[in-house]
C-alpha cells in the first residue's frame, strides 16, 4: 500500500522526488504518512481536500481486498 499511494503522490508532485512515505502499525490500523514538499501539499490536497479523500477512498478499497485497514496522513513541514 506504500507504493500505491507514492505512484499516485508523485503523480501529482512537480517535486517527485521529494515524496516520502513512511508506515506504522496499529493494532487495528496501518497509518501510511505523506509528506511532500511545501510547495506540492495543495495538488496532494485538492480543493476541499477533494483529492486526499479520492486517494483516501482508492487505499480502503485497495485495503478491503488486502483484508487490512488503511488510513492516510497527509504532514506539513
Amino acid at each position: 500500500m506504500k507504493e500505491l499511494v507514492e505512484i499516485i503522490a508523485k503523480a501529482l508532485a512537480d517535486h517527485p522526488d521529494e515524496v516520502r512515505v513512511k508506515s506504522g502499525e496499529g493494532a487495528q490500523v496501518t497509518v501510511l504518512e505523506l509528506q511532500v514538499h511545501p510547495e506540492d501539499l495543495g495538488k496532494v490536497i485538492g480543493r476541499q481536500g477533494r483529492t486526499a479523500k479520492a486517494i483516501r477512498t482508492v487505499l480502503g478499497a485497495a485495503g478491503i481486498k488486502a483484508r487490512k485497514r488503511y488510513t492516510l496522513e497527509i504532514l506539513e513541514d
